[in-house]
């Protein structure tokens, strides 16, 4: 339908239109319109550093925050100290967990990656899953969060209760109160796997290591599919992680990665491109992370995980045919969800916000559902999945979550 709010935004008119522009006047023109103006933006756009040389300072990470972390993580290594990694159920988070987890691997084998389940711990770290976790390792005494952590006040208590130091490392908008962790990472700049990957290569640099060096230029890919996947802006340090990370994951040597390009019919078996397909900006968004995503919002996400590290082609390839399925049923649950949704709100005149609630509704893709409301009414829409005692919802605005 077309809704009668929609308004145009015009952009700068051409001057002269009739005349033919140079090049470089048609480019100008565009990265004007995305908001770039001085030269040296422009430049940075064309030629983005490597995210090797970007600084702490650039990324407004708190320096003396980031020492305390490495110092801590040295002393576990030393002390041979169970840590665990605690993630997130995106994309994002998933390859976030991945980063930190095949870097401290490399150094210690007393580190294992904790991905909680949507529908019985929810997001980010759980008091009660960190419970558990005490009493499956006696000797857990570090946990790192990674796409996650921020506002975790409850879960960093009761990990301090529990003799297990936390340090946090998130991009997510900050609570009134920060959590009482031994060490906060947070930066607004870049996703969840860019801080992750940023904390694993000044690991590096702490605790020099031949395959950590590798690992670190690898997992480039896993940031760049990170940052892509959680939808931030291309600019500036997010664009040096997407410009290095795409030209890896066009020369992966992944399994996992490798078996979900040919799942989802962008490679063959020998890695060879499919129909001229290259791994860009599109495939990353449409085609690979929702795969990745499709578990957390269907099944449980750790699969996911194991599919970006396994090493053994045989399970790379069954784990994508999992996650393939798993994303076709998600498909047609969010075509389900939307239809029902779509008919209910056509049904009233609304004059703010869509709001909408049944039983039926799966709480995985009631967020896919609401955008899908968005993009139709141009209306902020919320969704919710009715539940006997607890109803969950997921809220989307034009732009942005709200």
């Amino acid at each position: 339908m077309v809704n009668k709010d929609l308004r145009w935004e015009i952009l700068k008119k051409i001057q002269n239109p009739e005349s033919k522009f140079q090049i470089n006047e048609i480019i100008n023109i565009l990265l004007e319109n995305r908001g770039l103006k001085t030269k040296s933006q422009k430049e940075e756009f064309f030629n983005p550093i490597h995210p090797g040389k970007i600084t702490v300072k650039s990324l407004n990470l708190d320096q003396k925050q980031l020492d305390k972390a490495i110092k801590r993580v040295k002393n576990a290594i030393k002390n041979k100290e169970q840590i665990i990694i605690y993630g997130d159920y995106d994309a994002d988070g998933i390859c976030a967990t991945a980063v930190l987890w095949e870097c401290l691997y490399s150094l210690t084998k007393n580190v294992i990656p904790y991905i909680p389940n949507r529908f019985d711990e929810g997001y980010g770290a759980n008091a009660g899953s960190i419970g558990n976790l005490k009493s499956q390792f006696p000797n857990f005494k570090l946990l790192i969060t990674v796409d996650n952590g921020i506002v975790a006040n409850d879960a960093v208590d009761k990990a301090n209760k529990l003799g297990i130091d936390v340090i946090i490392t998130d991009h997510h908008q900050k609570g009134k109160k920060l959590p009482k962790a031994y060490s906060i990472i947070h930066t607004d700049k870049i996703s969840g796997a860019g801080v992750a990957w940023i904390l694993a290569r000044e690991i590096i640099k702490k605790i020099p290591n031949p395959k950590s060096q590798i690992l670190i230029g690898n997992s480039l890919e896993l940031a760049a599919m990170g940052t892509i996947a959680d939808q931030l802006p291309l600019l500036g340090p997010n664009r040096s992680f997407a410009k290095y990370g795409l030209e890896a994951l066009n020369y992966t040597g992944r399994p996992g990665l490798l078996a979900l390009y040919e799942e989802a019919g962008l490679r063959n078996l020998q890695g060879r491109t499919l129909q001229g397909a290259k791994i860009g900006t599109y495939e990353v968004n449409f085609i690979i992370a929702p795969r990745i995503n499709a578990m957390g919002r269907m099944e449980h996400a750790i699969d996911s995980l194991r599919l970006l590290c396994t090493k053994n082609s045989q399970k790379a390839r069954e784990l994508a045919n999992f996650l393939g399925r798993t994303n076709r049923e998600r498909q047609r649950v969010v075509d389900e969800v939307v239809l029902h949704a779509r008919k209910m709100a056509q049904k009233n005149e609304w004059s703010g916000a869509i709001v909408l609630a049944h039983e039926s509704y799966h709480e995985g893709v009631i967020g896919l559902a609401a955008s899908k409301l968005v993009e139709e009414f141009y209306r902020p829409a919320i969704v919710l999945s009715k539940g006997k005692k607890i109803s969950k919802a997921s809220d989307r605005n034009f732009r942005k979550k709200i």
